[in-house]
């Protein structure tokens, strides 16, 4: 077989001790290798920057018309499936769907830097990657690749990439203010997490340029995503000592669960003494008594801008990007006084 990046299908059976045969089953999901010997042996070719000449995209004179999606908050959260975060299965849900309509399969692969990875991982034709991190090795390794790719939110460590689409978190930040302002509100405490992301670090921007335009001090709590509610419940006893609030705007549904259920149960009203947001909707937000009212994505959108700009990648045309798609306010009781 031809070489990849200088490495034979031999070189590799020598590393692992294998046969010839042994590689090739292992790589392309054939034979009746052991789960531990064929997950050995795709180890061996990873750490030598091996891949079978057959799927190897730079030898394909055609695509295969299959995509990936990676969902860079779920592998730093190191859960699939968080109870009660459904934002995730929506879009996951609204992208497959999207790609079917187009003639596309969808792939849901994990962390593309570590190792096992799927056989046809680095076969797809592009990438949907979710929330890129700060200088995100997943990035790395696609630009290093040259698989086209396309991300869900900025690429914040590179400002003059393009090639992305999500709701307009700016418009989203004034629906949340002007019904807060509405309500009364002046004092606004921003709870955001601690991923490096565009969604973490935009909604941080706009908060504090807002504190800012009037005077106001501002009040940035961060909280790990993964501390989920018993993190928020903690948070708001520091909350309250600092002093109550008129609002508290969290980004994730589990922390503003958190949050509100920890307010009140040091005898904060909710939402007569103070108010609670969540940035993104959730079984959480919907469940809470009060019901927390919620920004809502919009993922249908979100996801047919992003497919619009990969097959356009995909073609060898320059697309349209970036995109910005809106997310609607969702008012419940945790806000109406």
């Amino acid at each position: 077989m031809a070489r990849t990046q200088g490495i034979t299908i031999k070189d590799v059976a020598r590393r692992a001790g294998v046969s010839i045969t042994a590689v090739s089953h292992a790589l392309n999901g054939k034979g009746t290798l052991s789960a531990a010997t064929r997950e050995h042996i795709r180890g061996v070719a990873d750490e030598m920057g091996y891949e079978a000449d057959a799927l190897a995209r730079g030898l394909r004179r055609s695509t295969v018309g299959a995509v990936g999606l990676v969902l860079r908050s779920l592998d730093a959260l190191g859960d699939y499936a968080p109870a009660g975060v459904d934002v995730f299965e929506r879009f996951m849900g609204t992208t497959a769907s999207q790609a079917l309509a187009r003639g596309l399969s969808l792939m849901l692969v994990p962390d593309l830097t570590r190792a096992p990875v799927p056989a046809l991982t680095f076969s797809m034709d592009g990438y949907v990657v979710t929330n890129p991190h700060l200088d995100d090795p997943v990035i790395a390794l696609l630009e290093k690749r040259g698989i086209p790719y396309v991300t869900y939110g900025r690429d914040p460590g590179r400002p003059d990439f393009p090639h992305w689409a999500s709701e307009d978190d700016t418009a989203a930040w004034h629906l949340v203010l002007a019904h807060l302002e509405a309500a009364g509100a002046r004092s606004i405490v921003l709870v955001r997490g601690t991923d490096p992301n565009a969604w973490n670090l935009e909604y941080q921007g706009v908060y504090l340029n807002w504190c800012a335009e009037r005077g106001t001090t501002p009040r940035l709590y961060e909280l790990a995503e993964r501390a989920g509610v018993e993190g928020g419940v903690r948070l708001a006893d520091r909350i309250a000592d600092d002093g109550v609030p008129d609002a508290v705007f969290c980004l994730t549904g589990r922390h503003a669960a958190g949050v509100q259920q920890g307010l009140m149960a040091r005898g904060v009203r909710v939402p007569e003494q103070t108010m609670v947001v969540a940035g993104s909707d959730s079984e959480h937000a919907r469940n809470s008594r009060p019901a927390i009212s919620a920004l809502e994505l919009n993922p249908v959108a979100s996801s047919a801008a992003l497919l619009d700009i990969l097959q356009s990648l995909i073609a060898g045309e320059e697309p349209a990007s970036p995109r910005l798609t809106n997310a609607r306010f969702r008012p419940r009781g945790s806000t109406r006084r």
